[in-house]
């Protein structure tokens, strides 16, 4: 049976991509300040990037702020990517970035919206509340979450780096070590930006076969070179970098989505030979 991250690994050698087009409309960015400017400002990024994309992340808040029609709008988005991957011969996932976090019958419940209503093929989560708030959405081993682990915030350090039982760890890194074990199905990964590249460094050792969805890179100050170097796998691959507004408010996103895989191919390869 597939599995997320193999259904993704296909994706990443169909398009010889690691980029991951964040799908963020703000209301500043947008034709009109509501969901319909929303969902014409993300077609169009789709239709753009398409061809240079390992995955879509979309953001939940930036379409829920605009109530039931910003929902029914993320739903279109979501189905024009599958459209798109169609026309590509190419299945590209979309990623919800919810960071849910709740009891257990609450989470199947978020799963079900994520997976079943939207159509999303992944979800960022909060680990906080345990293994059974994160096992309804692994279930299905075809449907993928990233847990939060060092996340790329300024305040991230405030419960990220508390020592963990007199162990001298920091929370993160015990976060990084449970995924690993949780990790039965192949579709868990783990949020690890990449404004702090020693930490994410700290990560690959704790974590060394799971995938990173690698916030940070651009408009936040992370350094794309710093970042795969520290978060590669041995193999090349394992590292997710979400871009967004260095895409969306280029002259032209796809050039900009084009260049930005290219620079991501070429950096990696150098790292690896």
């Amino acid at each position: 049976m597939e599995s997320f991250f193999t259904f993704l690994e296909k994706r990443v050698a169909d398009c010889s991509s690691l980029l991951c087009v964040g799908l963020d409309p703000h209301v500043s960015d947008l034709p009109a300040p509501n969901a319909e400017g929303a969902l014409r400002f993300c077609l169009d990024l789709v239709e753009r990037t398409a061809p240079y994309a390992a995955a879509f992340k979309a953001n939940a808040a930036f379409f829920e702020q605009f109530g039931a029609a910003g929902w029914a709008a993320l739903q279109q988005v979501i189905s024009a990517v599958n459209e798109r991957s169609q026309r590509l011969g190419s299945r590209i996932p979309v990623i919800l970035d919810a960071k849910r976090g709740d009891i257990a019958s609450t989470a199947e419940a978020y799963a079900r919206s994520a997976f079943h209503a939207l159509g999303a093929h992944a979800i960022t989560l909060s680990p906080y509340l345990g293994s059974d708030s994160v096992a309804p959405f692994l279930a299905d081993p075809e449907k993928g979450a990233f847990l939060l682990c060092k996340t790329s915030n300024p305040g991230a350090g405030d419960l990220q780096d508390l020592e963990v039982g007199g162990s001298g760890e920091p929370l993160y890194l015990a976060v990084a070590r449970l995924a690993e074990s949780w990790n039965t199905r192949n579709n868990v990964g783990l949020v690890v930006g990449a404004t702090q590249p020693e930490a994410m460094a700290r990560v690959r050792a704790a974590a060394p076969g799971l995938w990173f969805l690698a916030p940070g890179v651009g408009a936040q100050g992370g350094e794309l070179e710093a970042a795969l170097q520290a978060g590669l796998r041995a193999d090349g691959k394992g590292l997710l970098l979400p871009v967004s507004r260095s895409i969306s408010r280029a002259p032209d996103p796809g050039k900009a989505a084009a260049r930005l895989r290219d620079e991501i191919v070429t950096i990696a390869y150098r790292l690896q030979h």
